[in-house]
């Protein structure tokens, strides 16, 4: 029950902070038309029939990289207001303090990833389902990714200092691991060390998994389950690591 108290208590700040929703999925729709406009005409050649489809996973990805950030954000508002240390001397678990604020995070990640496939669908005849079994792999990797993502960003918020320090430090880590991906473009023309090290990427697996179960609409491959196997470990040690941030908070 204190888990689902934390969910709702958080989902009340997100209400209550409308523009944290508007400015995380703004940036990934605006690429979406524009890639999709400007981009998609030079990648006709390629071989690549529908560009939309294409791109929308890694910009799911990218949506799941601002929702997640504004998460660690919300830990410092909670903190000027006094919130957060009222929940930290509370009788609750640090595990369920945790889990409510990282469920929040996946909360807000389907809504605004949904909204952006409302739009892929709708202006860019993109199929993103087709079928059960496709329709459960990319919800769960689009669950593991988040969980992974908000477990991370909560403990990182509770290392940094202030939140301007949060901001330029994600933005370091993110920007880097999206752009040395598949989201936008192909990958098979690249060699050497850039290709080792976009390989190295974990989300470049679940990029891949994404993009294949959309563009087929089958479910196959060892990548996906692979990328679901290593999202699980990745998620779990993000867990133990925010948990681990949090009880030496409460330690301070």
């Amino acid at each position: 029950m204190s888990v689902l108290t934390i969910l709702w208590k958080n989902v009340k700040w997100r209400y209550h902070n409308p523009f944290s929703i508007i400015f995380t999925i703004l940036q990934p729709i605006l690429w979406l038309v524009l890639y999709s406009a400007v981009a998609g005409e030079n990648m006709r050649g390629s071989g690549i029939e529908n560009y939309t489809a294409f791109i929308l996973p890694g910009l799911v990805i990218l949506v799941i990289f601002s929702t997640c950030g504004s998460s660690g954000i919300m830990n410092y508002m909670m903190k000027s207001e006094g919130s957060f240390y009222r929940i930290l001397i509370a009788p609750i678990k640090r595990s369920s303090i945790i889990l409510g604020q990282i469920l929040e995070a996946v909360l807000c990640t389907f809504l605004e990833v949904g909204i952006m496939g409302i739009i892929s669908i709708l202006l860019f005849s993109v199929q993103i389902f087709n079928g059960v079994e496709s329709m459960i792999a990319i919800f769960l990797l689009i669950f593991l990714t988040a969980f992974f993502m908000s477990s991370i960003t909560y403990g990182i918020s509770l290392i940094l200092p202030n939140e301007m320090l949060y901001e330029t430090i994600m933005n370091a880590i993110v920007l880097p691991i999206f752009f040395l991906s598949p989201a936008l473009f192909p990958i098979d023309e690249i060699s050497g060390v850039l290709k080792v090290i976009i390989n190295l990427n974990p989300f470049t697996h679940v990029i891949n998994s994404l993009r294949s179960i959309m563009l087929t609409g089958v479910v196959q491959g060892k990548e996906i389950y692979l990328s679901i196997l290593l999202l699980i470990v990745l998620s779990l040690f993000a867990f133990i690591f925010a948990n681990s941030r949090l009880k030496k908070e409460m330690d301070l």
